[in-house]
């Protein structure tokens, strides 16, 4: 067995996430809700960056449904947010499999 080989590739393998992981960091994703009538943004930080509401849902007795619609367009933007992250990890961590010892490798969320 190789251990400088493998060693080699670990870093590699981990330089590679950190690059990835400030890269998924700088992404954004939109949701929307009610046909578009509220639209928020993340980021792959899974950090609110914005929120735009229509004016046809500000009303004095809209509140409930634009707080409810924000809340379904925050949740979408960040599963969108989520689903890349964990896609892209995916294929880094796809790496571990040259990795002897490394290919049954469980990790969280990654399922």
């Amino acid at each position: 067995m190789d251990f400088g080989n493998i060693f080699k590739q670990a870093q590699k393998l981990q330089k590679e996430m950190q690059e990835l992981q400030a890269e998924i960091a700088k992404r954004e994703y939109e949701g929307s809700a009610g046909g578009d009538m509220v639209v928020v943004k993340v980021n792959g930080k899974m950090e609110l960056i914005s929120v735009k509401v229509g004016k046809e849902v500000v009303g004095p007795n809209d509140i409930g449904m634009l707080e409810d619609l924000i809340l379904s367009a925050t949740n979408a933007a960040l599963a969108k947010a989520r689903e890349d992250s964990k896609t892209s990890m995916k294929s880094i961590m796809g790496g571990l499999g040259g990795l002897p010892g490394m290919g049954g490798l469980n990790i969280p969320g990654m399922s």
